[in-house]
Order: C-alpha cells, then sequence, then structure tokens
C-alpha cells in the first residue's frame, strides 16, 4: 500500500511539473521582452530626470540673464536717487517680464524693499524669500531656489551698481516652479507615447527572434536537444565504425572513439576537435566532398597496414555545404577470412588433384602388380614420390612465407589435374620476409595470374601445355615471370587485358576478373606488370613490385 501511494504521489508530481513547463519559445520571448522593457524604461526614466534637470538648469540661467540685464539698464540704476524710484522701475520691469515670459520681476534696494513686483499692491513691502545676502552684501550674480510671495520659484538674482560701484539694490527674476514642471511634463508626456511604440516594436522583435531560433533548432525543446546530444553521443561511441566529421574550413568537429584507435590518436577530444583534418590524414578526400558537394560510397583504403571501406558525404544545412562526415570501417579481418577461404579453397583443388593423379597412379600401379611386374612398380613408386618431395623442398628452401608456399604448391597441383606441366627456375628465391600488406597482395597476384597462364596453357593442343615461373628477390624489387605456351594475346588487347570484365577467353559475366584483381594488387603496392611475349609464342607477365613499399596515409 506505501508503494502505491508514493507512486501515485510521484505520478502528481510529474504531471504538475509538466504542466508548469514552459516552452523554449514562451520562456525566450518572455526573457526578452522583460530585457527590453527594463532597458528602455530605464533609458525613459533616465532620460526624463536629465530632462527635467537641463529644463531648470536652463531656466535658471535664463533668469539670471534677464536679471543682469535689468540691472544693467541706466534708468534703472538712476531711479534709484528719484524720490519715488517705483514709478520709474515698475513700467520698465514689467515691459521686460511681459516679453521674456518671467514670472516675476522684482527690483529691490539695499534694505530689500520692492520697487516693481507683478503684483502692485506689494511694492514698498520687503521682498521674501530670504536669499538676497550673497546679492547685497558679496555682490555675486547667481541662481536660486526659494518660496517667495507667488510660491515656490526658481530665481535668478544680481545686485545693482550706482555710478561709484557701490551696491545700491538687487534685480530677482524668477519662473515658477509648477510651470517649469508643466512645461517639462508636457515634454516628456510626448516622450513616453514613443517609448511605448518603441516597446510594442521590442515585443514583436523578441517574438521574431525567439520564432527564429526555435525555427532554427526544429522546434525542439532545450530538454529533447540535450536527450538527442546524449543519445548522438551514445551512439558514436557505440557503433564499430570509425567517424569524422569536418566544417567548411575543413577542421575536425566530431571524431569517435573508434576512429581514434583506427587511427592510432592518442589526443584527447579538446586536443582534435577544432583542428585540421590533414594533421592526421594528409591526403584526406574529405575536402573534396566538401567543395564538390558529391558523396563517394565504398572507397578502399589503407591505413598503416589495416585495410578499410570509407563512405564519404557532405553535410547540407538550408542548401549549403557546411561539412562533410566520413564512416569507415576495418575490412582487413574480413579479407583475412576471406584469405584463409580461398587458401582452404585451394588446399582442397589440390587436394582433389592429388587424389584424382593418384587415383589414376594407383591402377597403374595396380595393373603393373597384376602384370607381376614388380620392378617397374618400384620404379614409379620412387619417380612419383620423388618428383612430390622435390617440390616440397624446393618451396621449403627457397619460399619463406607458408602461405605463398601454399597458393604455389596449391597451383602445382591444379595444373597437374588439367594436364599442364608447371616448373620452377631452379634459381628462383623468394626468402625476404613479407609485410602483412605484401603478402595479401602477393597471394592475390601470383593466384590469378598463375591460374590465367595455366588456362592459357591448356589451350594449346600442339605440344604439352607448358607454364614456367621464375621469381627473386635480389636488389630492391621482388620479381615474378609467369611464362607459358598458350595462343598469347594480341598487342592491341595488351592494355585492355586488366580491365574488370574483359577477357579474351569468353563473355561470361564471371570472367576477366583475376588479371583485374592482380592489376589492383600490383598498384597498391606501388609496383608494375606487364607483358612480354614468351620464347614458345605464348604470354610472359612480368612483376615488379619494390621491397620498401611507399604507402599513401590512408585517404579519409
Amino acid at each position: 500500500m506505501p508503494n502505491r501511494v508514493n507512486s501515485s504521489k510521484t505520478n502528481i508530481i510529474n504531471k504538475v511539473r509538466k504542466l508548469l513547463r514552459v516552452s523554449l519559445l514562451t520562456k525566450m520571448v518572455g526573457l526578452m521582452s522583460i530585457l527590453v522593457t527594463t532597458m528602455i524604461l530605464a533609458l525613459g526614466f533616465y532620460y526624463n530626470q536629465q530632462y527635467s534637470d537641463q529644463v531648470w538648469e536652463q531656466s535658471g540661467e535664463r533668469a539670471l540673464s534677464v536679471a543682469l540685464s535689468v540691472a544693467s539698464i541706466p534708468a534703472v540704476r538712476h531711479a534709484f536717487e528719484d524720490e519715488h524710484p517705483e514709478e520709474t522701475i515698475q513700467p520698465i520691469a514689467e515691459d521686460i517680464r511681459v516679453e521674456t515670459g518671467a514670472e516675476f520681476i522684482v527690483v529691490g534696494n539695499d534694505q530689500e524693499i520692492r520697487y516693481s513686483h507683478p503684483l502692485e499692491d506689494r511694492i514698498g513691502h520687503r521682498m521674501v524669500g530670504e536669499d538676497n545676502d550673497r546679492a547685497l552684501l558679496e555682490g555675486e550674480s547667481y541662481v536660486s531656489r526659494a518660496v517667495g510671495s507667488l510660491g515656490p520659484s526658481i530665481r535668478g538674482k544680481t545686485p545693482v551698481y550706482d555710478d561709484d560701484g557701490e551696491i545700491i539694490g538687487v534685480v530677482s527674476v524668477g519662473f515658477l516652479q509648477e510651470d517649469i514642471e508643466l512645461t517639462a511634463g508636457n515634454f516628456l508626456s510626448d516622450t513616453w507615447v514613443i517609448i511605448a511604440g518603441v516597446l510594442g516594436i521590442g515585443f514583436i522583435g523578441s517574438f521574431l527572434i525567439s520564432f527564429h531560433v526555435k525555427e532554427s533548432i526544429h522546434g525542439l525543446e532545450p530538454e529533447e536537444i540535450g536527450k538527442l546530444f546524449n543519445e548522438k553521443e551514445a551512439i558514436m561511441q557505440s557503433i564499430h565504425e570509425g567517424m569524422i566529421a569536418i566544417d567548411e574550413q575543413g577542421n575536425i568537429s566530431m571524431i569517435n572513439q573508434k576512429a581514434r584507435e583506427y587511427l592510432q590518436v592518442e589526443s584527447t577530444n579538446a586536443k582534435l576537435i577544432g583542428d585540421p583534418l590533414t594533421d592526421i590524414l594528409p591526403n584526406t578526400g574529405l575536402l573534396n566532398v566538401v567543395s564538390t558537394g558529391n558523396p563517394d560510397f565504398n572507397s578502399e583504403m589503407w591505413i598503416g597496414e589495416e585495410h578499410f571501406v570509407v563512405n564519404r558525404v557532405p553535410i547540407f544545412s538550408d542548401n549549403e555545404i557546411t561539412g562533410a562526415v566520413a564512416t569507415f570501417r576495418n575490412r582487413t579481418e574480413i579479407r583475412e577470412l576471406s584469405q584463409e577461404l580461398s587458401h582452404v579453397k585451394e588446399y582442397a583443388e589440390g587436394l582433389r588433384a592429388q587424389t584424382h593423379e593418384f587415383s589414376n597412379k594407383l591402377y597403374t600401379i595396380s595393373g603393373l602388380l597384376q602384370l607381376k611386374r614388380i620392378d617397374e612398380v618400384i620404379e614409379f613408386i620412387d619417380n612419383e614420390s620423388r618428383v612430390q618431395q622435390e617440390w616440397m623442398r624446393f618451396l621449403v628452401e627457397n619460399v619463406s612465407d607458408k602461405i605463398v608456399s601454399g597458393v604455389l604448391l596449391g597451383k602445382l597441383n591444379r595444373a597437374m589435374e588439367i594436364g599442364v606441366n608447371m616448373t620452377f627456375d631452379k634459381h628462383s628465391s623468394l626468402l625476404e620476409p613479407l609485410l602483412k600488406r605484401q603478402k595479401e597482395n602477393i597471394v592475390t597476384i601470383l593466384g590469378n595470374v598463375i591460374e590465367n597462364a595455366v588456362e592459357a596453357a591448356s589451350l594449346n593442343k600442339s605440344e604439352q601445355p607448358h607454364v614456367h615461373l621464375t621469381f627473386t628477390d635480389i636488389g630492391t624489387e621482388f620479381i615474378f615471370e609467369i611464362e607459358d605456351n598458350g595462343p598469347g594475346i594480341v598487342p592491341e588487347k595488351r592494355e585492355q587485358i586488366f580491365q574488370r570484365g574483359f577477357s579474351t577467353k569468353s563473355n561470361s559475366k564471371h570472367r576477366g576478373v583475376g588479371l583485374a584483381l592482380a592489376a589492383t594488387a600490383v598498384k597498391d603496392l606501388n609496383g608494375s606488370i606487364f607483358i612480354e611475349e614468351s620464347n614458345s609464342n605464348g604470354t610472359c607477365f612480368v612483376i615488379a613490385l619494390p621491397k620498401q613499399s611507399v604507402y599513401k596515409k590512408g585517404v579519409m
């Protein structure tokens, strides 16, 4: 019962989490909208404050400028000497006030008694604000804020001097705080309308950007992307094929562990990712795939002594090539198994030929025994035993590699079975140790060329069919010569003889393969193969293989 309750709680919690989960599009729109709103509102408030301060500053400077102008008027200064100065000063002050838009222009004497005021009934009374000392006592011109008889205001104040330079009064020009704030507010209201419009555009832009991002990741949520990434990594590391991906510049963007093993690379991911692929594969074919956009399938290559099959395909994004990926698998094990099967087949064919031949010989021995010709039986057995022993002794003494010896022995038995006399030059030798790659290719070359020579010799009906094999490892090359006394190959067909599907014997689809495989193996070892006419008017294949073959680094 407790388990069922816990399971139910877990299900409820998961459902609640699922309901509360917000999509990536919603998150991006919300976050970007909050960011845009915060930035624009912050800028709006900052601009509002800056403009308000600027209006106050400009109003103060304007008030001070008017005050300086009034204080410099000669009529105003001389009127201080009159019995009723207000009669001269008041009209001048009011005209200037109306002209400049000031709220008030007050002119007072050194006792702060008003000679002018917008409200005439306040003329003759003491000035209000208690901020005239700096002008009257220190002779300063300045801007101040104070509460006067008309309310809070910003004022420009300056002293009035007589002709002797003595301070005889003060001029105070002001703008009411209420009017300044109203002026700033009217302007800023239009600004907030613009800010609201910008916010609307920001919201629309946020949605469009978020939608584009969402579309570019194929509508996936972050959790789905993370899951896909983990799945991709697991798949990449679990497959038994090497995999390398590059970007359009040819730098490695992905490589799995199997590829590292094949390439014998010990660097870490951080070291290889972003490095040029040519650093580890100088002759890579992936760059050609990036430049042409053409895929390449089932190409063969060698990496060191290992044989691989590689597939290369371009990577497209919005119909543009953004890179390429290569997958390659090791065919050496498969090839080795195939070679072993071929060798078994060769041995089986040899045994079958020997069985057939020995059956004939046993019949011969049986007949001789029935005729009671014992001496001839003994001579016949000794002769056959000697031939077999000579073959085995020659191969053991002159061919160091057992696989190559097995192929040659199999071909000897194959030739004997179809009535072709196959011989070796007594000075032939192949004692140089063979590399794995050399061994595999030499088996392919000898097996196919000798088979072709035996079949060609078997067509000779006028004399004993014969194949003669000479080989040597003296010098810097392995040299093989396979001669037959068959019908030969006309010169104009010698260039075609190594093409797959071409045969001088028949048009069967199973023909025209052996010599093509031999030519491919010769090319893989950087060797050469050419055809001459043998001494018996047949064909002579001459094969030269360098001992120290210069292999190309695997082409990826």
